[in-house]
């Protein structure tokens, strides 16, 4: 019955976003700019097939190409219409403006901030970040990245991350999580990795769970130069990195969490999400996560906000400072409005 429940719900869910994102935002514009909005018949059927699209594409994991291009930059263009066009009937209610002069002006800026969010999420910023404790003797340089998602990006993208960190001085590597995200992603392409001589500490995101033989998949990574913590630790010199897998619940990693803490060194927690973080805020020194990407598109933003209070930056208590990185690459669709792809370049401090 339960299994009914939630395979009933996530269809439900699915057509409702096929309707509101893929059909809705262009059956406004076409009565802008034509005086006349699709038929109901016409709406239901778009919106029956894209639905039964998004679930083909997701529940058996095809790989075919186009459909996967329609599914995510559409998705990243609808939801940009969705506001445009709501904005836009807003402002027809409130003045008299000729529909079609709306209309265009509405279509042209959906094409400005599709165009400028498809190039932006082609770059990726390298953001400093320095902190200090007194746990330490002497100081460290360490990269964190997370959100990489190899499947729906290329591995040129994760190419082009190394090429970055190529040029930086660090004592090892921090991947939190999300590094793959499809099934039919080649794992050998990781290869790459084995290049870096500097220690890699790798924690699985929620994604790493969904493609097909994932526990197959993620104990090959090691393969690949990746240290996996996978609710385990691993000690640095004077740091205790400790690495919690994401699909368990928070209470187990609470519960492991506490098992690999050791205040005779700085406790530093590598965990895809930011939802533990007033859990374990007094007990650790540091905590770096993912998962977020700040919302990816404008005004997404609002809407992840709901889910985790540490959305995005750098947060501190009395004792500890977590950051949730907006990741170094996107998921879905290859695009990026109000939000950036980020390396993130710690410089740790003595603080003595």
């Amino acid at each position: 019955m339960k299994k009914i429940y939630q395979d009933s719900t996530f269809y439900l869910v699915i057509f409702i976003i096929a309707y509101f994102i893929y059909v809705y935002p262009f059956e406004i514009l076409n009565g802008f700019l034509f005086k006349e909005k699709f038929s109901r018949s016409s709406s239901l059927y778009l919106t029956l097939i894209i639905g039964a699209l998004i679930i083909l594409y997701f529940r058996t994991k095809i790989t075919f190409y186009p459909i996967k291009i329609f599914i995510y930059e559409g998705m990243g263009i609808g939801f940009i219409s969705f506001w445009i066009v709501n904005i836009a009937l807003i402002i027809s209610f409130l003045f008299d403006i000729e529909p079609q002069i709306i209309g265009y002006t509405s279509f042209f800026i959906i094409i400005i901030l599709t165009i400028y969010s498809l190039i932006n999420a082609r770059y990726i910023n390298i953001k400093n970040i320095n902190l200090s404790s007194k746990k330490i003797k002497k100081n460290y340089k360490f990269i964190f990245i997370s959100d990489i998602h190899l499947g729906s990006n290329s591995i040129n993208h994760l190419k082009l991350i190394l090429k970055k960190i190529s040029n930086l001085d660090y004592d090892f590597l921090l991947i939190g999580g999300d590094l793959i995200d499809s099934s039919s992603f080649n794992l050998e392409k990781l290869s790459i990795l084995n290049g870096i001589n500097k220690p890699i500490y790798f924690v699985t995101g929620n994604h790493e769970y969904y493609i097909s033989n994932y526990k197959e998949k993620i104990s090959s990574l090691n393969k690949f130069n990746l240290n996996i913590l996978n609710n385990t630790n691993s000690i640095f010199e004077e740091i205790n990195i400790i690495g919690i897998d994401d699909n368990i619940d928070n209470n187990k990693k609470n519960n492991f969490v506490n098992n690999f803490l050791d205040n005779s060194k700085l406790n530093l927690l590598l965990i895809h999400k930011p939802s533990l973080w007033n859990n374990v805020k007094d007990r650790i020194d540091l905590m770096f996560s993912g998962h977020t990407h700040n919302g990816q598109i404008f005004p997404f933003n609002f809407f992840v906000r709901l889910q985790f209070k540490q959305k995005y930056g750098l947060y501190s208590s009395d004792k500890a400072n977590l950051y949730v990185t907006s990741g170094a690459a996107c998921w879905g669709p290859r695009m990026r409005l109000g939000t950036n792809n980020e390396i993130i370049y710690i410089n740790l401090l003595n603080k003595n």
